[in-house]
């Protein structure tokens, strides 16, 4: 009787733990989509910022920049994370803007330093032809040609048409819901959580 009760109780304590962490992507899947609702222009100038929970004005914004704003809104400041990790492991990073430090105003506003970022403390998860393998609060990175990155986050939405899930990005027109997950050579697919 004791072992089937603590058998139970052990069951339900992972229920609850593989619960939490699906509420945590949806919680970042549904604040991203809460972005979309404000008018922003596609804006990649370089901005002076505060540290930490720095950020561009409110109507100005990359691609990134939906990833930073998401993640602020369930308590997770990546432009601190990616500037402490660049700070002890600037070797670890990139080297296409020829930094010989890190950049608090910018480093997080950059794909292949999320990028990295994810990698070393993320899940990295399969790249896939499969709409089936992406899930709302995942990042996906994408591959748009002659060395230009972008990145967005898998909304809890699907298309209509063809049940693909919705991808929320900034790609030119805004903070925006979309249908485009297969659009570009996808280069990174994540699930991070501090």
């Amino acid at each position: 009787m004791k072992l089937k009760f603590i058998s139970f109780i052990t069951c339900l304590l992972i229920a609850a733990s593989v619960s939490g962490q699906d509420d945590f992507y949806i919680k970042l899947a549904d604040e991203a989509l809460s972005l979309t609702s404000q008018h922003v222009v596609y804006d990649p100038s370089y901005f002076k910022l505060d540290y930490p929970n720095g950020d561009v004005p409110s109507d100005r914004g990359v691609c990134t920049d939906v990833i930073i704003r998401a993640y602020r809104r369930v308590g997770i400041d990546l432009q601190k994370e990616v500037h402490e990790d660049m700070t002890s492991h600037f070797d670890k990073y990139p080297k296409y803007w020829r930094l010989s430090k890190p950049d608090k105003n910018i480093d997080h506003r950059r794909v292949p330093n999320l990028m990295t970022f994810f990698t070393r403390y993320g899940r990295v998860l399969p790249i896939t032809q499969n709409p089936k393998g992406y899930h709302p609060g995942d990042v996906v990175c994408w591959d748009l040609g002659g060395g230009v990155t972008h990145i967005g986050i898998v909304s809890n939405k699907k298309a209509e048409n063809n049940q693909r899930p919705l991808i929320i990005h900034n790609i030119g027109n805004g903070q925006v819901i979309e249908d485009m997950l297969f659009d570009f050579k996808i280069i990174g697919h994540y699930r991070y959580k501090k």
